[in-house]
Order: structure tokens, then C-alpha cells, then sequence
């Protein structure tokens, strides 16, 4: 027996990334056939002594040399996920390897064997690190016992909830519960309510339940608001000597109707024939101490976070709404960017300078864009239109470098009185807005370029800073996008060398299409997403080789970050900064800022399902956005929503053909592909879960 074991074992060694079935295991080991029985029991035996390992039935292998990865496990809604590491490969884990791991996870893998050709295999032995200390659910009443039912579909194991620790909870509410034990994968984890959110129905409990599902900041700490209360409302006599006094030039604000906090400026002065363009962005530095209890808040928070229905904001509303905020007719203290323009609207000079400016006006877009139309009249017309002419070159050079330019994807949504939503409409992108950004970017970039080139001249040593970084896109991923655009029609073949340029000729090309809504949105998940960085790799998508993130300190922890060295190195010949610290802080606000697109991804989901749940059996126009084995999904391109049409509800039997993204009827040959017009009905929402689900139209 001990030899016929070590027989195996070597077999099994011989190739530790594959796994081999036992007959395979005969034949290499030369077992005759009166023997085989002997040796599958032999094989069970090693199984069950953990020596060797069973990934499938008749499959097994042995345990990889690489003897434990750490990473983070992702789970997707099937049950199964993967670890991603830093470097390599992602490991599958099936969900009965996941031991009492859950969904964003920080684990400790062994690798098993794989079978060849398929990506590794591992095991989960030991959750480092929880990504969430409370879940969010609804409590159920059972038989024999209570249990919360997570709302995230990546977590499929209910929480048992013993007697005396409901905390009042009634059937069906919503609740938050936190994990108190869990030992083995086959029992389910005990944990306590440590808070009733209230009835499903109940206006504001489902957005609620999403604040607390992405575990974003309710209040503020006590000692946050304290230190805020305590500041000084009215700017000292000496911070007007100290700055650049700007309160006799017209400097006003353009943001959105709805905006409570505005933190950046614009003004345009022409001296003797060279126009100074004016980015004046709220000064929070002055406000906030370094290391400070609100500090250390906001660089928590890193972003403020917008729902649907309510602002999570990243500073207390004294500071975002009062001090800081560039209302009109108030002095205010500032960081300017005043930049020098040529008639190409060319940088040929610039200052970087702590200023006061007094808003002469506060403008909507919708304002600002009537002024320019010539629907409204206003005094400032004619330096709205100049800032629009200067705007347009500024697009120009940026399109000639290769800057990726999309129409705006966003969509707005109405709620009545008890938060439901009664319309949903694409939020319009009008020249108002561009401006305003164009002036923004432009700013960034110089301030980027100040500390990257400018400063950097006399210094032996790099200067650390913060860099909005954003990488070249991944070769796979754009074959596989290019791949998907054949089935809508396009011939675009991949170029040699990967530029911005390419992707902004692949966006020119989509202009009109009927499918450019979902051709732009799949475009910009094929390119990386951008971070924060202390080394500077550039910007790929605006095709910057400069850029940071300087002109929102109110709503973006990055951005405060900024203020505080350029004023750093404009004051210390020498100053000391912790790189190591400082790229730290990157990645935390990093991580903020998924989190908070995420949180307002699902916000905006919930929404869509319920207004869709209002119209079922009602039928929309849509295009077929996604093709996969079970189905195909449409998308009804003015509301931005989409649902899946399951194979099951179609009139006949439909095989996939997956290179041409096309379901085909296996005995009239009708085609269902991607890109293709179809006329689809609401047939069934799940409001709780954020799923749409549609039937074709006759």
C-alpha cells in the first residue's frame, strides 16, 4: 500500500499545475486491470489525508509548489469568484473552496492543480482581513430560528440571528447586521442587528440601505464638528495683505442648477492685448490644519459622495457650504491659477497665487448657456462669449494631441415627494459645461506641470506630488473591443502603436451611430481607470503627460493634498515630504472614489428598476447591448437602462453563436445579434436586487 502510494504521489508531483484522472494514473503507473480497484481506493484514501487533492469528480491533483498567495477575493452573483494579486494571474476558487471568506475579502490561497490550459485553482485557508464589518438585509422570521438575508448577491450565506439579538427588528425590515462568528462553509454565520433601518416602503429606507451596503459616513464626529463650529467666520486683516487682492476684476461661478457648494471661479481680464484667464478654487487649506481632526475625516472619506436624493459630503457644511463656498457678492480666500494666453490659447505665462476674489455672480449652466444662445441678456455677455471662443481653441489642441472626448452618459432622475422617481432624462452637455471644464483641465495641467517640470529644475531630488495618472489601455481588452465592434458594424483593425489618438478617431467614427450610447460606454470600460499617483506616468485618455487634480478641495480629498504642497514648495526652499506617506494617501483616496462611483452606480440602478417597475407590460425601442449564454441584454438608449431578455422567453429554440455575438433559431433561422433594434415589454422587476427583465414584443 505505502508503495503504491508513493507511486501516485510522484505522478501527481511530476506535473503539480494539472490534475490527471485515475486512469490515467493507472496507465502511467503500469497498474494491470485486477489492481485498478486497489489503486481508486488508494487514491480516495490520499484524498481524504488531505495528501493529494480532488477538484472534480475523477479529477485530482497535487497541491501546487507555490504554497500560499495573498489577495483579495472577488465574488460574482453565481457563486464563484477569483483572487486577484498584484502580480500574476487570477486564482478560481469554486464557492466550496471559499471556506467562510466573503465577497472583497483579504485571503490567503493555496494553489491546487489546475487543469491545463484553464486558469489556477486554489483554496481560501484564511481570511485576513474582513472588507466589511456590517451587512446589509432583510430580517426574516423562520420556524425555528431568524435570519438576515444580505442584499449583495455576492453573499450567499444568511446570517442566523439568535433569540434576544433582533433588537426589535420586525419581519421584512431592513436592517444592518454584523457577522459575530462563522466556522465551517456548510453552517451558516451567527451574527447580531446592530441596526434597524425600518419597512422597505418607507421613503429614503432603500437609498439608506445602499449608504450603509457601501458602509459610507452618516455623520460627523463629534470632535469634526466642534473643531469646525469653532472657526472664524470672518477672513483676518492680515490674510488681505498677504494676498493677491482680485475683488476689482468680474470673477464669477457657473455649476450645475441644483449645486449648494461652489468652489471654483472663472474671471478673464485682457492686458494690453493677452488674455489672463482666471481659475480661482476655494481655498479649504486655509480652513482645515494639517493633521487635524477634520482632516484626518475628509482624508477617510476622500470624496463626497452624490445619490440620487442626498449629498454624503466629504467636509462638514460649515466649511463646503459657508466658509469655502464662492458665493456671490462675499469675499472669499482662494488659490488662483492666472494663466496667460496667446491667440492660440497657448500658456505663455502663469502664477500660481493665494488670492481674495468676490463673486460677482453665480450662474446656472442652463443660465450661462441662454446668455451665450442670446435668449438672456446680462452685462457679462461679452467676456462669456470671449471665454467660449478661448474654450473652443482649447478643444481644439487637445483633440490635435489625441484627448479622448465623449458626450455626456449621465442621466438625471426626478423624485416626487416620497421619493419615487417620475422621470429619468439624459443629462444635457451644452457649451456651458465645456467651458467650464476645458478651464478646469487647463488649470490642472498647469499646476501639474509647475511642480513636474518648472520646480523640479532646482531640485537634486524629485519633488513628491500627486498625479491624476491614467494608464495605456490593456492590448486584450482592446482586440476583445475591437472584436465587438465588427458585430455592430465596424472594420477597425488594431494599430501598431496603442495612442490616444486611435481612440479618439474610434470615437469620431461612432458619432451618429445608433448604437453610439453603448459603443462610447463600452469604450470607456475598455480603457484603465484613472488614480492617484506620486509617479507620474501621465494622463493617456485626455493625453496629458502632465495632469493632477487641484480645483475641487471641497468635494475631492486629492485636491487638498495638492493645495498643501504647492504651498509647501512655494514657501520652503527644502521641504520635507514623506513620499511613502504620500502615495499611501493616493491610494486611499483612490479606493474612496471607486467606492463612491459604486455606491452612486447602484443608487441610479435602484432608481431605474423602480420607475421601470411602475411601467411593466408597457414596451420601448431598444438595442441589443450584451450577448451571453443565457441571453441577450437591451438597452433602451434615452432612459440608459437596460435589462436582460432570458433564451427561455424566446419563441423557439436559439443556439449562441459566440464569435458572431448572435443567437440564431435553431429551425427558422431568425437572428437576434448585437447591435439589432428590437421592440421589448417590462415583464419583471426585482427592486431589491437592481434586475430588469424584459420579453420581446410581438
Amino acid at each position: 500500500m505505502k508503495k503504491l502510494q508513493k507511486t501516485i504521489l510522484e505522478i501527481l508531483k511530476s506535473e503539480p499545475y494539472r490534475t490527471f484522472k485515475v486512469k490515467e494514473i493507472s496507465r502511467r503507473a503500469g497498474i494491470p486491470q485486477h489492481e485498478y480497484q486497489s489503486l481508486r481506493d488508494t487514491v480516495r484514501t490520499l484524498a481524504k489525508e488531505g495528501k493529494i487533492v480532488k477538484l472534480k469528480k475523477n479529477l485530482y491533483g497535487y497541491p501546487a509548489k507555490v504554497a500560499e498567495i495573498t489577495g483579495q477575493l472577488l465574488v460574482n452573483s453565481q457563486g464563484y469568484g477569483f483572487v486577484s494579486q498584484e502580480e500574476g494571474e487570477d486564482i478560481f476558487i469554486s464557492q466550496k473552496n471559499m471556506g467562510v471568506a466573503l465577497h472583497k475579502d483579504t485571503v490567503r490561497v493555496r494553489l491546487l492543480a489546475s487543469t491545463r490550459g484553464k486558469s489556477p485553482e486554489g483554496i481560501i485557508t484564511e481570511v485576513l482581513s474582513r472588507s466589511r464589518k456590517q451587512l446589509v438585509g432583510t430580517f426574516t422570521r423562520g420556524k425555528h430560528y431568524n435570519f438576515v438575508i444580505p442584499d449583495d448577491l455576492k453573499i450567499n450565506q444568511d446570517i442566523i440571528i439568535a433569540s434576544g439579538r433582533e433588537q426589535g427588528a420586525q419581519d421584512g425590515d431592513k436592517v444592518v447586521v454584523t457577522i459575530d462568528s462563522w466556522e465551517h462553509r456548510k453552517l451558516s454565520p451567527a451574527g447580531e442587528i446592530v441596526q434597524i433601518l425600518g419597512d422597505p416602503a418607507t421613503p429614503g429606507v432603500d437609498i439608506t440601505s445602499l449608504v450603509h451596503h457601501f458602509e459610507l459616513p452618516v455623520t460627523f464626529p463629534l470632535a469634526v464638528n466642534r473643531e469646525t463650529e469653532n472657526l472664524p467666520s470672518a477672513i483676518p486683516a492680515d490674510e488681505y495683505q498677504k494676498r493677491l487682492d482680485l475683488r476689482n476684476i468680474p470673477i464669477f461661478t457657473i455649476d450645475p442648477d441644483e449645486a449648494k457648494d461652489f468652489d471654483d471661479a472663472i474671471s478673464l481680464e485682457n492686458i494690453n492685448g493677452i488674455y489672463r484667464l482666471g481659475v480661482h478654487i476655494a481655498d479649504v487649506s486655509y480652513y482645515i490644519p494639517e493633521n487635524s481632526v477634520t482632516e484626518q475625516e475628509a482624508a477617510e472619506r476622500g470624496t463626497s459622495v452624490y445619490l440620487v436624493d442626498r449629498v454624503i459630503p466629504m467636509l462638514p457644511e460649515k466649511v463646503s457650504n459657508v466658509l469655502c463656498s464662492l458665493v456671490e457678492g462675499r469675499d472669499r480666500l482662494c488659490y488662483s491659477v492666472l494663466m496667460d494666453l496667446d491667440e492660440y490659447a497657448n500658456v505663455t505665462g502663469y502664477e500660481i497665487r493665494e488670492t481674495i476674489i468676490k463673486s460677482v455672480k453665480r450662474f446656472t449652466y442652463r443660465e450661462a448657456q441662454d446668455i451665450l444662445d442670446g435668449k438672456l441678456s446680462n452685462p457679462l455677455q461679452p467676456l462669456l462669449s470671449e471665454m467660449l471662443a478661448i474654450a473652443k481653441k482649447l478643444v481644439l489642441k487637445r483633440q490635435k494631441r489625441g484627448g479622448v472626448d465623449f458626450d455626456s452618459l449621465e442621466v438625471g432622475v426626478t423624485l416626487d415627494d416620497q421619493g419615487h422617481p417620475v422621470d429619468i432624462v439624459r443629462k444635457e452637455h451644452g457649451e456651458s459645461n465645456r467651458m467650464i471644464e476645458e478651464f478646469m483641465l487647463l488649470a490642472n495641467e498647469t499646476v501639474a506641470r509647475h511642480v513636474g517640470v518648472v520646480l523640479q529644475e532646482n531640485q537634486p531630488q524629485k519633488l513628491p506630488f500627486v498625479y491624476r495618472i491614467h494608464e495605456k489601455p490593456d492590448e486584450k481588452k482592446i482586440r476583445e473591443f475591437l472584436a465587438l465592434t465588427r458585430a455592430f458594424g465596424f472594420s477597425i483593425s488594431m494599430p501598431k502603436r496603442v495612442t490616444p489618438g486611435f481612440f479618439q478617431k474610434m470615437a469620431k467614427q461612432f458619432e451618429g451611430h445608433q448604437s453610439a450610447v453603448i459603443l462610447e460606454d463600452i469604450l470607456i470600460r475598455t480603457m484603465m481607470k484613472a488614480r492617484y499617483s506620486t509617479d507620474n506616468i501621465g494622463h493617456f485618455g485626455l493625453a496629458y503627460t502632465y495632469y493632477t487634480h487641484f480645483t475641487s478641495p471641497i468635494r475631492r480629498y486629492p485636491d487638498l493634498m495638492v493645495h498643501r504642497l504647492l504651498k509647501k514648495y512655494a514657501r520652503l526652499a527644502t521641504p520635507v515630504i514623506n513620499k511613502k506617506e504620500l502615495q499611501n494617501k493616493c491610494n486611499i483616496s483612490t479606493e474612496r472614489e471607486i467606492r463612491a462611483q459604486e455606491a452612486e452606480r447602484a443608487c441610479l440602478k435602484l432608481k431605474k428598476a423602480e420607475y421601470m417597475e411602475a411601467r411593466l407590460g408597457q414596451e420601448f425601442t431598444g438595442i441589443i447591448s450584451r450577448v451571453v449564454s443565457f441571453g441577450f441584454f437591451v438597452e433602451i438608449p434615452e432612459l440608459l437602462i437596460d435589462g436582460l431578455v432570458h433564451v427561455t422567453t424566446l419563441d423557439e429554440y436559439f443556439i449562441l453563436d459566440e464569435k458572431n455575438y448572435t443567437f440564431i433559431g435553431k429551425y427558422t433561422g431568425k437572428k437576434y445579434k448585437l447591435g439589432d433594434t428590437v421592440k421589448i415589454r417590462v415583464s419583471h422587476v426585482d427592486r431589491n436586487e437592481r434586475i430588469i427583465d424584459f420579453i420581446l414584443a410581438t
